[in-house]
């Protein structure tokens, strides 16, 4: 049995097959998760667990190199934004429309839904390499 980090196993498990510029998906509850991405629902009621806190576990496992966002993250959560902001400080982030943002969550290798239930509180994460 693990002793730390991530303990839920699909998480882990996908973290160690990440290679460099794949994504994940940390989605809100309302995020569609289109046919053929792996899904890990770590949803439990409306707020349970938070976006931030899945991003802040997920992000001690994870060498990331860019981060995306929706543009209307900014407007709509202001909140979410400003933690995106600081959390990955130093780190590219991009802004796409939440039209194109749903279309890149095609191309991941999981959504982790979370119970958030904010506005647009979803991110793409890119792997990065540590070496």
């Amino acid at each position: 049995m693990k002793k730390h980090g991530i303990l839920n196993s699909h998480i882990s498990k996908i973290l160690a097959d990440l290679g460099h510029t794949d994504m994940i998906v940390i989605a809100d509850i309302g995020l569609p998760i289109p046919a053929g991405v792996l899904k890990i629902d770590l949803a439990l009621k409306l707020g349970v667990p938070g976006f931030q806190e899945v991003v802040d576990v997920i992000a001690e496992d994870m060498v990331i190199e860019k981060v995306i966002v929706a543009e209307e993250l900014a407007v709509n959560n202001q909140a979410t934004s400003q933690y995106v902001n600081d959390k990955f400080r130093g780190t590219p982030i991009e802004a796409l429309t939440h039209e194109q943002f749903k279309q890149l969550t095609q191309k991941a290798k999981v959504i982790v839904r979370t119970g958030e239930a904010k506005p647009y509180a979803n991110c793409i994460l890119q792997a990065g390499v540590y070496f």
